[in-house]
């Protein structure tokens, strides 16, 4: 594929670079230089954008791809594709390259981030490196932070005042896209549970195994099992088996069906070894909670 470089100049961009006196200023500020903003701007459809690190630089970048497409990649990895409403961090000191979509090019929001706080708050926020997808409003948020922290940089870069919001800013900015993340993840992460929770429950008469709820659900047995762990304190098997307990106790309570047929009902062949986990499990064997009254 040849990549149409660009390096500089589109229309209605906007873009302040600091000057390495006004850096050095900022770095003796103790209020300002734990997290600071050296360059900051906006492409708007930023037709043969390309930049190209291979040492990287000092600074972490974040880039917010808010219309159109481009790619990333980072090191020797793969090209990985940006989308709309994507919010992207490139490390410090990573070899990277990154452009515009030929046939859809992004319009980008982006800043340098520089400070000994900005790597610890990726860290703590899970964006180290990766990507974002943003939800209208907090997408909002992110446009008005920006404007907020070009506008300050803008007037007044040399001012303590000035400063000290934007790094204020650039914190905050931080924090909520982890809290997106984070949001995100725990979606993820219950659309994961509930798929194998679904699947479990419609497979009742089977004796499922750990591979075919991952390979149902569409993630690893590590991950499958992490996600029910700390969702339910168990493994996905052991919710397994609880909900055969619990539907044992439905047949036991509603049917007339013998403890063999309830056994085989729930895929267990040894009606012997189904009464043994039903009482470890219920705390009563099989003729023992079917003789109590109920309602």
């Amino acid at each position: 594929m040849r990549i149409h470089k660009k390096a500089d100049g589109f229309n209605s961009e906007k873009i302040i670079v600091l000057s390495q006196q006004q850096i050095s200023l900022i770095a003796e500020r103790p209020l300002v230089n734990e997290a600071f903003i050296t360059d900051i701007g906006y492409y708007p459809r930023a037709f043969h954008h390309y930049r190209e690190r291979r040492q990287g630089t000092e600074a972490f970048i974040l880039i917010y791809c808010v219309k159109g497409k481009g790619w990333l990649r980072l090191g020797d990895g793969e090209q990985t594709a940006v989308q709309e409403n994507s919010v992207i961090v490139i490390p410090a000191g990573a070899p990277h390259s990154y452009g515009a979509d030929d046939a859809d090019p992004w319009s980008i929001y982006w800043f340098h981030l520089k400070g000994g706080q900005i790597g610890d708050i990726l860290e703590q926020s899970g964006l180290q490196s990766g990507r974002v997808h943003l939800p209208p409003s907090e997408a909002e948020k992110l446009i008005e932070l920006f404007r907020v922290c070009f506008d300050l940089l803008s007037t007044g870069a040399h001012q303590e005042a000035n400063l000290l919001h934007v790094s204020h800013s650039v914190r905050y900015m931080l924090s909520l896209l982890g809290l997106v993340q984070r949001l995100h993840q725990e979606e993820r992460a219950q659309a994961y549970l509930d798929r194998a929770v679904l699947y479990m429950q419609q497979k009742l008469e089977m004796n499922l195994t750990l591979d075919e709820l991952a390979e149902h659900t569409r993630i690893s047995r590590q991950h499958l099992n992490h996600v029910f762990r700390k969702a339910t304190g168990i493994t996905p098997i052991d919710y397994y088996l609880k909900l055969k307990m619990q539907r044992a106790c439905q047949l036991l309570d509603l049917t007339d069906q013998t403890i063999k047929e309830v056994s085989l009902a729930l895929g267990f062949g040894d009606p012997f070894y189904f009464s043994r986990l039903f009482k470890k499990m219920i705390g009563l064997s099989p003729t023992q909670y079917r003789s109590q009254l109920r309602g």
